[in-house]
């Protein structure tokens, strides 16, 4: 319970941080998604049994922030945290390594379905310079934001879902 109830104020908080400041910051046109970050590190804890509400929270508050269909931003992180869900389930020895794979994946992901919402409202856009000036540049942010961004919700997924010993 306490899992979910984190969602709304660290949610919220990157929210405010991406509009307000990474927004400002683009590398070309692509900017870093601290809640898609966010919501892979969160998702790759072992004990974190609330990643599927953190998804659908992030996805509401993304949505109502952009301009994309309302229907956009929930079904692309729920399919980015399936994806870390699945990965940590096969790279558990792993967790950098599958925190870099889920990373890179949620990008082109996310990227997928916003091409694909804005292809659908009508507007045309030229693939290879979307991938070009928007994905990869975004990519190299997120994987820059990744491991820190791993380190804080792991502790505060620690904190949450404390490890309970046998006595």
């Amino acid at each position: 319970m306490l899992g979910i109830l984190l969602a709304i104020p660290v949610l919220g908080g990157l929210t405010m941080l991406q509009t307000a400041v990474i927004s400002r910051s683009p590398l070309l046109n692509g900017t870093a998604d601290l809640i898609l970050v966010g919501l892979i590190a969160w998702s790759l804890h072992e004990r974190v049994q609330s990643a599927w509400y953190w998804a659908l929270a992030g996805g509401l508050m993304v949505s109502y922030v952009t301009a994309l269909p309302f229907w956009t931003m929930p079904a692309a992180y729920l399919g980015a945290v399936a994806f870390a869900r699945l990965i940590r389930r096969r790279v558990w020895k792993a967790p950098i390594l599958a925190m870099l794979a889920a990373v890179f994946a949620g990008t082109v992901v996310v990227h997928l379905f916003s091409l694909l919402a804005v292809s659908v409202q009508g507007t045309l856009l030229p693939v290879i310079d979307v991938i070009n000036l928007i994905t990869i540049p975004s990519l190299v942010l997120n994987l820059l934001v990744a491991l820190p961004m791993y380190v804080v919700l792991h502790d505060l997924a620690n904190w949450a879902y404390p490890e309970e010993f046998d006595v």
